[in-house]
């Protein structure tokens, strides 16, 4: 019997609900959040987005049938396109302007879980670098879910990060999400003991570097 993305999130279970279950994420559910927080999470994020697209074009790169690259592509596509734009607009509704955003220096959390994808996927092959960008691309449709089902969870224009949980419980990525878990749990099946180690190996440190991402977003850190 072949491994599933689900024996993933059970072998580092404290690291994956640390991560869901984080400080920065039951603000986000509460309302609680520090505004500036958030903006300072935002401004992060945009840098993230830019990097995300980069680790799709090393995707498109390691791709070794047709389908996998056209994958790569539609997701380049979507984060450079559409994604980068969104986020861009989202940004201006919390006053952030787009000049600002141009002008931001990274902070070390983002540095250190976007280099560390791209040298996994640069070191390794596409599976190695899905499995790092896991956290990420199906983390946070987890996290929407998880914060829906979550009693106290606020909802509405009572919550002013309403709009954040609504994107990722929406439609259109809760079906990206599936279909990165299709894709990984195909792959996954047909991998040995030894191998599933070392994407554990991946997926831990990967995770441990989101959980650093809610962190600085929290402590507003540089």
């Amino acid at each position: 019997m072949g491994y599933r993305f689900d024996d993933l999130t059970a072998a580092i279970h404290d690291d994956w609900r640390a991560y869901i279950e984080h400080d920065f994420v039951r603000g986000l559910g509460d309302g609680t959040l520090d505004e500036d927080a958030f903006r300072h999470y935002l401004k992060q994020d945009y840098l993230f987005l830019i990097h995300f697209a980069r680790a799709y074009a090393l995707a498109a790169y390691k791709s070794p049938t047709l389908a996998d690259l056209r994958q790569a592509h539609e997701g380049l596509k979507a984060i450079v396109d559409v994604e980068l734009g969104l986020h861009v607009g989202y940004c201006r509704e919390w006053g952030i302007t787009e000049e600002a955003l141009a002008s931001l220096p990274e902070a070390r959390a983002t540095m250190a879980y976007t280099r560390y994808v791209l040298d996994t996927g640069n070191r390794g092959d596409l599976l190695d670098l899905h499995v790092a960008l896991a956290p990420c691309l199906v983390g946070y449709g987890e996290i929407a879910n998880w914060l829906n089902a979550r009693p106290s969870t606020l909802r509405g224009e009572a919550n002013p990060y309403d709009a954040w949980i609504a994107m990722y419980e929406g439609e259109e990525f809760q079906a990206a999400m599936d279909a990165e878990l299709e894709w990984l749990n195909a792959r996954l099946a047909d991998v040995t003991p030894a191998r599933f180690e070392e994407l554990t190996r991946i997926f831990r440190d990967a995770t441990r570097l989101e959980i650093d991402f809610w962190q600085m977003g929290l402590d507003r850190a540089d």
